[in-house]
């Protein structure tokens, strides 16, 4: 595939959650073996028994491409398009304002992915109500869903949230990684749950048709925001911590409560799958995937990639490796993020046609690798959009 400038801003901008220690190009370039990772690079497995079942489904990634906006301003950028309109995803979930956005930066952000939905609409739908995800599926466009994975753009002032909620941005957290006036991140303890601005922040939410993510909240403001919201929460892109220890990962408690409360967990694809010193793999991804179902049960798991869209190559890691550096520089570093944020084995923008096949190969039925693919998510987006 061609380097595309418009896609390599979404290096930079993932928001995928961050690393602890310091790490050199070299081994951010190589998995436990010593084997260097552009040398799976293009290796995705080839389409398998769900590939009718994927054409069919209505696929939605509720956490993809970030700052979609940027994805306007180049002259690639109808090639870009064409393959996120070629990857079978019918609804994605798009960061805007980043993990650390202004006010004024997140407005920019807004605008610019404003910007994408006039040039192309007969490509993307921003998603302003329910029905546009059944529309992008019958009409062959993508939805994208407007979300904030930080509070810094609202900082202390909750009218904003209506404000936001009036530019259609339809989900948002309490925090990142770490504090903020709402609530706790993954990376402060878990001493300090929800702050009474934050508990203030979910009624407004709720009222307004917006919906809570607890993917970076830490167990106490996790638990908390389940008990306070009186919609169904999400935790769009998380592991289980059962399976692998991380902060980023979710326990059985936080999993059974957010299924009580009718919510959906997103199974992501970032290296918190297993441990440090390798690359995780589509088998990996599904030791996760088939713990959640079994936890959370049928209708409450799907599918938060947080990882790079596009075939991922040489020169993707080497930049990746730069943006990492940076980010720890940032403090925004978690645990594990050694590894690039992506599974060599279904390196594809298909990647998630690879997740059904496996689902089907794993013994689930067809019905449930759909609600896993998207009904799930969309049931409880139609359920907190309702304001």
């Amino acid at each position: 595939m061609a380097e595309l400038p418009a896609r390599r801003r979404f290096l930079s901008a993932t928001g995928h959650a961050g690393l602890a220690a310091l790490l050199s190009p070299a081994l951010f370039m190589r998995d436990a073996q010593g084997v260097p990772l552009d040398a799976a690079l293009g290796a995705a497995a080839t389409p398998g028994a769900g590939a009718t079942l994927y054409q069919r489904a209505l696929v939605l990634d509720a956490n993809s491409i970030a700052g979609i906006g940027g994805l306007c301003c180049d002259k690639e950028t109808a090639e870009a398009v064409q393959i996120v309109r070629d990857s079978g995803v019918n609804a994605m979930k798009s960061t805007l304002g980043g993990f650390g956005g202004s006010f004024e930066e997140t407005v920019a952000d807004i605008a610019r992915a404003q910007q994408l939905f006039d040039r192309y609409p007969d490509s993307f739908i921003k998603v302003i109500r329910h029905d546009d995800l059944a529309r992008a599926k019958r009409e062959g466009q993508v939805a994208v869903i407007q979300s904030f994975e930080a509070a810094t753009m609202i900082e202390d002032k909750l009218d904003r949230i209506e404000l936001f909620r009036q530019l259609d941005v339809l989900v948002m957290q309490l925090s990142y990684n770490h504090k903020s006036p709402l609530g706790c991140g993954c990376l402060d303890g878990d001493t300090e749950g929800v702050t009474p601005l934050g508990r203030e922040a979910i009624g407004k939410m709720n009222a307004l048709g917006v919906a809570l993510d607890l993917s970076h909240a830490n167990r106490a403001t996790t638990a908390q925001g389940i008990a306070l919201s009186s919609k169904p929460p999400v935790i769009s892109h998380a592991g289980c911590r059962s399976v692998y220890a991380h902060p980023r990962n979710k326990d059985d408690r936080e999993m059974k409560a957010l299924a009580d409360k009718g919510g959906v967990m997103g199974i992501y694809m970032l290296p918190f799958l297993t441990e440090p010193n390798r690359q995780p793999t589509l088998d990996d991804y599904m030791r996760h995937m088939a713990y959640a179902l079994k936890v959370c049960g049928e209708d409450h798991v799907g599918i938060g990639t947080d990882s790079l869209f596009f075939e991922v190559t040489p020169d993707d890691l080497k930049e990746l490796a730069k943006d990492t550096q940076e980010r720890i520089k940032r403090g925004v570093a978690a645990p594990g993020e050694n590894r690039p944020p992506y599974i060599p084995d279904i390196n594809t923008p298909r990647k998630l046609e690879r997740v059904a096949d496996a689902l089907l190969k794993h013994g689930y039925s067809e019905r449930v690798a759909e609600k896993v693919l998207g009904l799930n998510f969309s049931r409880v987006f139609q359920a907190n959009w309702t304001a």
